[in-house]
């Protein structure tokens, strides 16, 4: 197979499909007749809480019929977008996703490696222990959004609404999430004040609460701006230097 792969260059992707409600393998048919084999769909959760770390998914299909949950009536519940999935929704099909899925594989950052390194960078290394972790090579990378945040020696097809149009995606951005949700309400059990396992790490009231009170736990990212907003604990606020280089930081 060349690399010439239909939309691996983000200037030749066509406008994206108009979302819906049920994914389907549009996509990774496409990347299929090109001569790609394995597509290993990519998709993350957790860039813009305030704790906890940042998760990715990778997750690769046999390419049969997506699994479906039963719904009201004679309705059926169909793989798509966690965000547009209820929570007893995805617990269920992640809990049915790892034994349909060839293969799928967890990476992340956390809340040092994001304050060290950066959100964009942290998220690079997460996706990358996650495609690494995987049981084969993936042929091609397809990744929910614009921005391909991969890079070399990635092959990467980005698309706008992947996570509702790709079953791959869907099915790592259901993984991901639970898998992350699972996570925070562990270390929510440490620090019970801040909600973790209602909030997930995200500036809930009883979050935002517990911070002005307590302060942040060693799971809060310590170089983003809420710190700002809170006096007492300012001071704990770490900043890159631009001009240090890579992973300097400093405490202003």
């Amino acid at each position: 197979m060349t690399d010439a792969l239909p939309g691996l260059d983000p200037a030749e992707s066509a406008p994206a499909a108009p979302p819906r409600r049920a994914a389907g393998y549009e996509i990774e048919d496409e990347l299929r007749a090109a001569g790609a084999i394995h597509i290993a769909g990519v998709d993350e959760v957790g860039r813009g809480a305030w704790a906890g770390p940042v998760v990715v998914c990778a997750a690769v299909t046999a390419f049969g019929p997506p699994p479906e949950l039963p719904g009201r009536g004679e309705r059926t519940v169909r793989l798509t977008d966690s965000k547009l999935l209820g929570p007893a929704q995805r617990e269920a099909f992640a809990a049915i996703l790892p034994g349909w899925l060839t293969c799928h594989a967890y990476g992340e950052s956390g809340p040092e490696e994001i304050d060290e390194a950066g959100m964009t960078e942290a998220l690079r290394r997460a996706a990358c222990r996650a495609l690494e972790a995987l049981p084969l090579r993936p042929d091609v990378v397809l990744l929910d959004g614009a921005h391909d945040f991969l890079g070399r020696p990635w092959r990467v097809r980005c698309e706008i609404k992947a996570d509702q149009r790709s079953v791959s995606v869907a099915a790592a951005s259901v993984l991901a999430k639970v898998h992350r949700d699972r996570l925070m309400a562990e270390i929510g059990e440490e620090h019970p004040a801040y909600g973790f396992a209602a909030n997930a790490g995200y500036p809930s009231p009883v979050h935002q609460r517990a911070l002005g009170e307590t302060g942040p736990t060693p799971h809060h990212r310590l170089s983003w701006s809420y710190l700002d907003d809170l006096p007492q604990w300012r001071h704990l606020r770490k900043h890159r230097d631009p001009l240090a280089g890579s992973g300097q930081m400093t405490l202003l």
